[in-house]
């Protein structure tokens, strides 16, 4: 039972690792996030605050180019 057990603590991390797609949700949720950011941007912000939202911004589009399309 032990080894059984051990086998798949081993074995099921590594069986998500290639799956790369998100359920649709997550994928919306990400979209969102995305149009509020820039929605924000079009308003006028700090210096600070625009190196902020573009690292957010870029974050969010290398998840949604990976798992979302």
């Amino acid at each position: 039972m032990l080894k059984l057990l051990a086998a798949l603590l081993v074995l099921l991390p590594a069986a998500t690792y290639g799956h790369t797609s998100c359920p649709k949700a997550e994928c919306e949720e990400a979209k969102q996030k995305i149009r509020k950011i820039e929605s924000k941007m079009r308003q006028g912000y700090t210096r600070a605050q625009g190196e902020k939202m573009e690292a957010e911004l870029r974050s969010l589009r290398a998840i949604r180019s990976k798992r979302c399309r």
